[in-house]
C-alpha cells in the first residue's frame, strides 16, 4: 500500500519524501532520483500483484485450503481499490494529455 499512498500524495501535490513541496522541485525528478516511469511502473507493478493475490486468496477458499472468508473479501477489495486509483490516475493523465495537445502556440 506504500505506492498506493505515493500516487495519492503525487495526486495531491505533495512530496513523496516529505520534506519539500512538490511544487517547489526544480527537477523533473523526485528527490529520491526516480522518474515519473519508474513510480508508475513500480505502481502499476504492485496493483498487478494485489490483484493476483486475491486470485489467490478466493483459489485457496473456493479449493477448501482456506476457510476465511475475511480474507478473501479482504484481498479483494484491496485490489478493487488500487485498480479504481490506477483508472482515476490515467483518466487524470488523459484530461492532462488532451489539454496539452488542444494548447495553441
Amino acid at each position: 500500500m506504500n505506492a498506493l499512498n505515493t500516487l495519492r500524495n503525487l495526486q495531491v501535490g505533495q512530496s513523496t519524501t516529505g520534506s519539500t513541496p512538490a511544487a517547489t522541485q526544480t527537477s523533473a525528478t523526485p528527490a529520491d532520483g526516480a522518474s515519473f516511469k519508474d513510480v508508475l511502473m513500480k505502481n502499476l507493478n504492485e496493483v498487478n500483484q494485489l490483484q493476483q493475490d486475491a486470485d489467490k486468496t478466493l483459489d485457496n477458499y473456493v479449493t477448501g485450503k482456506s476457510q476465511n472468508m475475511a480474507e478473501v473479501i479482504s484481498a479483494s477489495q484491496k485490489a478493487t481499490m488500487a485498480f479504481s486509483m490506477l483508472t482515476q490516475i490515467r483518466n487524470k493523465l488523459q484530461d492532462a494529455y488532451d489539454e496539452v495537445k488542444n494548447l495553441r502556440i
